[in-house]
């Protein structure tokens, strides 16, 4: 919940009676000054005078703190109902700090609340240490919702109006004074950069704030949703070498919003529909509203886009006419930019130059191979030229080699598979915004109706499951199931196929909508068309063509379809289908490109199939462009067609004289074969017998590969018996790659191997899966007492507490040590990790009388974009209370982070040193 939203709620006749407390009232007189007057000789709680005692303050700060949160209804609490009293503490110690600030009452108003916000945390920077990441949100919005009012008092004191008359009065002077000399002085370009960059942030908030929530058709809805509105938060997990488990916070997953906290160069990798597009549009409205209530904290992760001018590039629009790259200069007009024209010249060089731009560069997997080298030499040159800016590049996965941009430092993430609570969370909100827009309680009342039963579908159907896997199936799986009254597809190529005739010819017809243009078109005739475009899409390799060239290609097309040609000329059709299909946009004027690539593959591998061009896809299999192309052939085809098809592929792969290519070929038709309707045993066995041989995979690199074809994978893995370690390892590693719940009945056959680091691998993959199905079916039957147990939540944390009692446990940044001691059993707990944040006190330690082995993970803080990690402050790590814990035995420690008091720890407890790199399991 947005932390904002309980401040909200208080209204003045509830914070302004609290606020006159922290004050001595007026004593008689108009207080007529000029004399400076402190802060501090105004608070009660301070000096000979105080009427208000510490106690008296803890009391109003929970009282505000309860007012605050009270109102939120289920599920909308800013925080857990058992942080209540700790934010209420924290504010009140801050609040406390008002004796202590060096400012005057004059000053504080002309600063504003957040500065005297800031001036406070400044004062008692420890008060929201121990506080989660949710409670700490709520006590700085609480702290400056006080400002306000704590400022607004100070106006209205007697003695404050006629001391600031003069003082402003004179400061109005001066400053109009400086102003009018800066007009002067500044060149006339800087005035223009800002008058531009003003107009081009409030064009990119608004263009890119508009997503597409498929089959929301209730009587007069829109088809876009507000970004804010519709955007859900996905996970993006870092490309790691290691091959155990990612760590939070290391090689972890991260919330892909975050991308650029600590880091300023990101190549982001994601399937078709996972949500690239989308983020990219996030970041960019983002960057463009600069919103302080997003932006306001220097260490928030998203202080990286403050300041920054966000740059759009989809690769198909920066290629289209041409394969020659823009320079920054004709960024705007490339891409077709209203604004290109009014653009300052050398606006763009300008703000590059600052380092201020972000730049993000969508869709490298929709070029040609010889272009995105191409790409990657014109990146390299932008870069050296422009040092400082951020840089994101979305792809498909298999569309760039693995650390493409390696040279150029940028780090991999890949768009992690909608997590179960990711489902149920985007399930609540496509349906919140479908009820937003009906007119009757009674559709409402089935809206509620569908979303419960979806919900329950999801998570009892591992065919349903498996579909509902990212944003764009997702979207079209709630539209279906409302649309159909509760009926879904079983198969990917079915559900395609019903969302087709949903947007191509059912919205209109059950919305009674006639056709404006005097066109009217059936569904099959539409199909006909839209997949011969699509089809000369993917064989010319653009995501995008311009006006004239589609026209020409329906004119091609139109003989064959007579019942289209006899309502207009291609011109006529063609603005049909755009203005009238729903799977066609415009994303510039003259050029076209469908509403999703995905929906580009099917219609397109549909042509290639009726068509007769089986050779040409075998030819193209090893083509990334075409993977889902492929798949979708598969799934088209018939029986005999297909069999041979997949044959084909498979044989291709046989024949080749490169390793690698023999294994992509064969990895692609069994990937294809999941989605052929009907398929004879034998060619089944023949393909299944190719994919054994990748299995068990070799090496890290070969189960990332076999974890790319999916489920058809899961059910050529072997269990542990008859394995090496190593073996077990790696198919381990496999199924975790593909996650879902699918993979956990094999997950659940390694679960008492005996080689610690299957265990260990086991006991930190949880986050990928829902946490209370993976603790039940995997970590409820580990039988190893050498691994730890990495928890990243309070959920996890909860769930691991009612499971089991680990000896070992690893705990992520964004866990407290309050944390640990409501929710960790004692009884077992002998080796602890924790990150440095944990070491400001280590009485909490007490609650834990067994333990003797104790890592610290770096108290480094997380560096500033641009900033190397080497050159951030490492504060100092003071040991000598651990003395005061008569089990504890060793403490791991990094080498570079300074130390202090182990003196105290001298025959007691055994300091080990290691580097970062040694700090293992």
């Amino acid at each position: 919940m947005d932390p904002t939203v309980p401040t909200a709620r208080l209204a003045s006749s509830v914070v302004v009676p609290l606020v006159k407390k922290l004050f001595q009232q007026d004593g008689p007189g108009a207080g007529l000054v000029d004399r400076p007057v402190r802060i501090s000789s105004l608070v009660s709680f301070r000096g000979e005078k105080r009427t208000l005692s510490e106690q008296d303050l803890h009391k109003l700060t929970a009282t505000l703190v309860r007012r605050a949160v009270e109102p939120a209804g289920p599920g909308e609490r800013p925080v857990p109902i058992g942080e209540d009293a700790s934010v209420a503490l924290a504010l009140a110690r801050t609040l406390y700090s008002l004796g202590d600030l060096d400012m005057e009452d004059v000053q504080a108003v002309r600063f504003g609340p957040q500065a005297l916000a800031r001036a406070m945390r400044s004062v008692e920077p420890n008060a929201t240490r121990h506080l989660s990441a949710a409670a700490a949100n709520l006590h700085d919005a609480l702290l400056e919702t006080a400002c306000v009012y704590i400022l607004h008092f100070f106006t209205q004191r007697s003695t404050f109006v006629p001391r600031t008359l003069v003082q402003h009065s004179q400061a109005l002077a001066d400053s109009l004074a400086r102003t009018d000399e800066l007009l002067r002085r500044v060149p006339s370009q800087f005035t223009q950069d800002a008058l531009f960059e003003a107009r081009y942030a409030a064009h990119i908030a608004h263009k890119h704030n508009m997503l597409t929530i498929y089959g929301i058709d209730l009587t007069n809805s829109p088809e876009q949703w507000p970004l804010d509105a519709a955007y859900l938060s996905l996970e993006a997990g870092f490309a790691h070498e290691s091959r155990r488990a990612p760590i939070r916070g290391e090689h972890a997953t991260i919330r892909a919003e975050h991308a650029f906290h600590g880091r300023d160069r990101v190549l982001l990798r994601g399937e078709a529909g996972s949500g690239k597009t989308t983020l990219v549009q996030w970041m960019a409205v983002t960057a463009a509203r600069q919103d302080r209530a997003v932006l306001r904290e220097g260490g928030s992760p998203l202080a990286a886009f403050a300041d920054r001018v966000p740059f759009v590039l989809p690769i198909r629009s920066l290629t289209r006419q041409d394969d020659d790259l823009p320079t920054p200069d004709h960024f705007l007009s490339r891409i077709r930019s209203p604004l290109a024209a009014a653009q300052p010249p050398g606006w763009t060089d300008r703000v590059l130059a600052a380092g201020r731009g972000l730049i993000l560069i969508d869709g490298i997997d929709e070029t040609p191979e010889k272009v995105r080298e191409r790409t990657r030499r014109w990146l390299q040159d932008l870069i050296t030229v422009y040092p400082g800016n951020l840089w994101l590049v979305t792809s498909r996965p298999s569309a760039v080699r693995p650390r493409w941009l390696a040279a150029e430092t940028f780090a991999e993430l890949s768009l992690a598979p909608m997590s179960r609570s990711g489902v149920d969370s985007f399930i609540h909100r496509w349906h919140n915004a479908a009820r937003s827009v009906s007119e009757s309680d009674e559709q409402r009342e089935q809206l509620d109706m569908y979303e419960t039963s979806l919900g329950a579908a999801v998570r009892s159907k591992n065919d349903l499951a498996r579909l509902a896997t990212n944003p764009l199936m997702c979207g079209l799986i709630c539209a279906l199931h409302c649309d159909r009254r509760g009926y879904l597809p079983h198969a990917r190529k079915e559900l395609y196929e019903a969302a087709l005739s949903m947007l191509l010819s059912r919205r209109d017809r059950e919305r009674d909508m006639a056709s404006p243009d005097g066109v009217e078109l059936t569904e099959e005739p539409k199909i006909r068309l839209l997949q011969r475009l699509a089809y000369k899409f993917i064989l010319n390799g653009k995501a995008e063509l311009d006006y004239s060239h589609a026209e020409r290609i329906i004119a091609d097309t139109l003989p064959g379809v007579p019942v289209a040609a006899a309502q207009g000329d291609a011109s006529t059709i063609f603005r049909h289908l755009l203005l009238r299909s729903g799977l066609l946009r415009e994303p510039a004027d003259g050029s076209i490109d469908f509403i999703h690539r995905t929906f580009q593959d099917y219609l397109g591998a549909k042509a290639a199939v009726e068509e007769g061009d089986i050779s040409l896809l075998v030819l193209r299999a090893a083509e990334t462009q075409w993977e889902d192309v492929i798949r979708m052939a598969a799934a088209h085809a018939r029986p005999a067609e297909c069999a041979e098809f997949l044959l084909d592929i498979a044989r291709r792969g046989d024949s080749s004289n490169s390793g690698y290519r023999r294994t992509q070929l064969h990895l692609v038709a069994a990937a294809a074969m999941e989605h052929a309707t009907e398929l004879q045993p034998r060619v089944r066995a023949e393909i299944k017998e190719r994919t054994a041989a990748l299995i068990p995979p070799r090496t890290s690199a070969e189960a990332k590969d076999l974890a790319g074809i999916g489920s058809v994978a899961l059910e050529l893995l072997p269990g542990p018996h008859g394995l090496t370690d190593e073996q077990c390892l790696l198919t381990v590693e496999t199924a975790v790659l593909i996650g879902g719940e699918a993979a956990l009945p094999l997950l659940s056959q390694y679960r008492d191997h005996p080689a610690v680091p299957v265990q260990q691998l086991l006991s930190t993959a949880w986050h990928r899966f829902d946490t209370r199905a993976y603790a039940e079916s995997v970590l409820a039957g580990l039988t190893e007492d050498e691994v730890y147990y990495e928890v990243t939540s309070q959920d996890e944390l909860t769930t691991l507490r009612e499971l089991a009692a680990p000896s070992r446990l690893r705990v992520a940044d964004g866990l407290t040590s309050a944390d640990l001691v409501r929710h960790v059993r004692p009884e077992r707990l002998t080796h602890l990790w924790v990150p440095g944040s944990m070491s400001a006190t280590w009485f909490w330690l007490s609650g834990f009388p067994l333990l003797h082995t104790l890592t610290l993970a770096p108290g480094r803080p997380e560096p500033a974009p641009g900033v190397p990690v080497p050159g951030a402050p490492v504060p100092t790590l003071d040991l000598s209370s651990l003395a005061a814990h008569p089990a504890l035995r060793t403490v791991r420690v990094v080498v570079d982070q300074p130390l202090a008091g182990t003196e105290h720890l001298a025959g007691t407890v055994e300091v080990v040193e290691v580097r970062q790199t040694e700090l293992t399991w």
